[in-house]
């Protein structure tokens, strides 16, 4: 018995011995989870109860403590007095729920009912300032222009455009262009 309990102490002390390798010392802040996932969602835009946008996504990871969620293969229908005005599709997009503001990444593509066209990798709708925006390159499409640039800002309609090195081309009237 004695014998057993010298070996077994010899095994801890050489346990104890033996260098320690890689030592955990501060542990690594984990990655913010969603409090629930939801697969095909959808909500509504309102503004004082009046619907301006709905919202469906194949994917939605919801954070309520930051009143947003991360939208996966997204598409948002904008209403005007209560008419479609517009479709957004993008494959990724934040929507901050308390602001109303959408940041769409990834293929995002606006088609208003009236023709005209938006192509960008990244576009931020700002509720607040009713003003659509992008940090990149960007194609917009009318039946009478073409607006090409490396970012921009807007209102709602592209009537009034602040444009990084433009290029455009119109037939007709066109619209009031300010480059930065």
């Amino acid at each position: 018995m004695r014998a057993a309990l010298f070996g077994l102490g010899l095994m801890v002390f050489a346990a104890a011995c033996r260098p320690a390798g890689i030592r955990v010392t501060q542990s690594a802040p984990v990655a913010d989870s969603a409090d629930q996932k939801m697969l095909g969602m959808s909500t509504n835009m309102l503004d004082e109860g009046v619907r301006t946008g709905y919202v469906t996504a194949e994917t939605a990871f919801v954070y309520q403590s930051a009143q947003r969620m991360d939208l996966r293969r997204l598409k948002v229908t904008f209403f005007e007095n209560g008419k479609q005005s517009s479709v957004l599709t993008a494959d990724q997009g934040d929507y901050h729920l308390n602001l109303g503001s959408l940041d769409a990444r990834g293929h995002v593509k606006v088609i208003s009912t009236d023709g005209r066209r938006l192509d960008t990798p990244h576009l931020i709708y700002d509720k607040s300032s009713l003003q659509l925006r992008s940090d990149t390159t960007f194609v917009y499409e009318s039946p009478t222009e073409r607006l090409t640039g490396n970012r921009f800002t807007s209102d709602l309609e592209f009537r009034n455009v602040i444009v990084d090195q433009p290029k455009a081309r119109q037939r007709g009237p066109g619209f009031p262009l300010t480059e930065k």
